[in-house]
């Protein structure tokens, strides 16, 4: 039996404000299978970036444990958890952050290059993930000029490029209207699945959210598994 990419137990994370202790997470279970994408919905300021964060290995929680891919990482140091990132986990942001002096190539190439490729065989990869993406025309320009859409769908590149097992998405196409945020989330929910990659991907849009393997809704600070097709 395959074991989880990704395993959450008893996750909490409370943030101190002006007003107080903030709790935003208070005992969130979750596994995900390898080849799984699933949906992560909820309002604003319910914790899911809070729990993206943790489970990208971002941010510390205040207590629970975070398995990726059978190693407990909830207690390593800042240097491994920072191996563990490279070496296993993509993350896509709802804006870019795209390099703006650098071309789309060179943007996806370059975590290749950190992570030890020649600058050849990074852009040879590169290339062919814009390329699946629908970007070959664009290889060579700059985020500035391209639309917000073709900016989103480089960041995905960048974010799958080093063939990572777990994919980390943050309202990846919150920023965009909704006709390119359907085509840049059909280009990375089918790039997620070519490459056989776990994916959590928290969103506003239930519509998409609807199309994942499964949909979790974080509620007072506890995820429950929504029906089917019965995202709201």
């Amino acid at each position: 039996m395959n074991e989880p990419v990704l395993s959450i137990r008893g996750l909490e994370r409370s943030y101190v404000t002006g007003a107080g202790a903030l709790t935003v997470l208070r005992g969130a279970d979750l596994d995900i299978m390898p080849g799984e994408i699933v949906g992560l919905i909820g309002p604003s300021g319910s914790g899911k970036s809070s729990l993206l964060h943790a489970a990208g290995l971002l941010e510390r929680p205040n207590a629970g444990r975070i398995t990726v891919l059978g190693r407990d990482c909830s207690d390593l140091p800042d240097r491994a958890r920072t191996r563990v990132r490279l070496a296993t986990i993509g993350f896509v942001y709802q804006f870019h952050h795209l390099l703006p002096e650098f071309s789309a190539l060179d943007n996806v190439a370059l975590p290749l290059m950190i992570a030890g490729k020649s600058r050849r065989a990074a852009q040879d990869r590169a290339a062919i993930l814009l390329s699946e993406l629908g970007l070959a025309d664009r290889v060579q320009h700059q985020p500035a000029q391209m639309s917000g859409g073709e900016q989103q769908r480089v960041a995905v590149a960048r974010a799958l490029a080093n063939s990572p097992r777990l994919l980390l998405a943050d309202e990846p196409t919150g920023n965009l209207d909704p006709h390119t945020s359907g085509a840049v989330f059909e280009n990375l929910y089918a790039l997620a699945r070519s490459q056989g990659v776990a994916a959590l991907v928290a969103t506003h849009n239930l519509e998409l959210a609807r199309h994942m393997d499964r949909v979790f809704a974080l509620r007072d600070g506890h995820l429950e598994e929504q029906a089917p097709g019965a995202a709201r």
